[in-house]
C-alpha cells in the first residue's frame, strides 16, 4: 500500500504492485509496516500530523521506518561522522529533518530512522547529462559528499525489518565520500566521451537547492549497518554503482 496526493501517481503506485491509498483516507486495520519518505516542513512531518492517532490504534504495526538524511550532520569540513556524533544541522531543511526525527522517536511507535546520504540509482544518475553536453565538473576544494544506491537503501530496510530495534538511528551510505567531479569524470570515462569542463564552483551555474548541498562538507560512516544489520553493499562505491547503471540503461536498448 502506498499514498499519493497527485491522481496521476495512482497508475504509477499500480504499476508497481502497490495498492494505492490516497492521503488522508483511513489506514487499513491489518498494516504491520510503514515508512515514511514525506519530507518535513516547518509546521512539523505532515505524516506523523495526519496519522499519528491511525497508527497509534494499529494493534498489528510491528516497524515504522523514518526516511532523514545526512544532512541532520551539518558541516564538519570534511571529518568523519557516524551515529553518535551531534546533531547541529546548519540548513533548513537539515533542521526540519532533526525536529522530525525526535518528533518519531517520540511517538511511542516503533521507529527507526534512517539517515540517507546521496541518492542514484537507474534513471538517476549522471549519464544523460554527461551525452547530452550539461555536465560540469564543479571543483570546491576538499568538498566531498557521501552516496548510496537506491538497491542498497532497500536491502537495509528489509534487514531493519527482520532485526533491527526500534530507536534504532542508521546512517545509510557507501563506502567512499568522494568530490562530485571525479563522479562525473567517472561517468565520461564509462561512455568513453570527453570529460565534462571543470568550473569553479563560484562560477558555476546551479539551483539554490544544489549549491546549498556545498555549504556543509562531511564523511559519513556506515558501519553500524553492516555490524548490526548484516549488510553487505551491492555497490560499495559510485564506480560499481555507476557500472550497475549503465548496464541496466543499455539492457532497455
Amino acid at each position: 500500500m502506498a499514498t499519493f496526493r497527485r491522481e496521476e501517481a495512482r497508475a504509477e503506485i499500480l504499476a508497481a504492485g502497490a495498492t494505492p491509498l490516497l492521503w488522508g483516507d483511513p489506514i487499513s486495520s491489518e498494516v504491520t509496516h510503514v515508512l515514511v519518505s514525506a519530507a518535513p516542513t516547518g509546521e512539523g512531518d505532515p505524516s506523523l500530523l495526519s496519522y499519528k492517532t491511525a497508527l497509534d490504534q494499529l494493534e498489528s504495526l510491528v516497524w515504522v521506518g523514518y526516511l532523514s538524511t545526512t544532512a541532520v550532520y551539518g558541516d564538519h569540513q570534511g571529518g568523519w561522522v557516524d551515529e553518535n556524533t551531534p546533531v547541529t544541522p546548519t540548513s533548513e531543511r537539515g533542521r526540519w529533518r532533526a525536529q522530525a526525527e525526535q518528533a518519531w522517536l517520540r511517538s511511542g511507535l516503533p521507529v527507526q530512522i534512517f539517515r540517507l546520504a546521496g541518492i542514484y540509482g537507474p534513471d538517476r544518475g549522471p549519464f544523460e547529462k554527461v551525452r547530452n553536453g550539461t555536465a560540469q565538473r564543479v571543483i570546491k576544494a576538499g568538498q566531498v559528499f557521501s552516496r548510496i544506491h537506491v538497491e542498497d537503501i532497500a536491502r537495509v530496510l528489509l534487514a531493519s525489518m527482520k532485526g533491527g530495534q526500534a530507536g534504532n538511528v542508521w546512517n545509510v551510505c557507501d563506502d567512499l565520500p568522494a568530490p562530485p567531479e571525479d563522479v562525473i569524470g567517472f561517468a565520461a570515462e564509462l561512455l568513453g566521451m570527453q570529460l565534462p569542463p571543470a568550473v569553479a564552483f563560484e562560477e558555476a551555474e546551479m539551483t539554490a537547492m544544489a549549491r546549498s548541498f556545498y555549504s556543509e562538507n562531511k564523511r559519513v560512516r556506515n558501519e553500524r549497518i553492516k555490524r548490526d544489520l548484516n549488510i553487505t553493499l551491492l555497490y560499495p562505491t559510485y564506480r560499481e554503482g555507476l557500472r550497475a547503471i549503465l548496464r541496466h540503461e543499455r539492457s532497455k536498448v
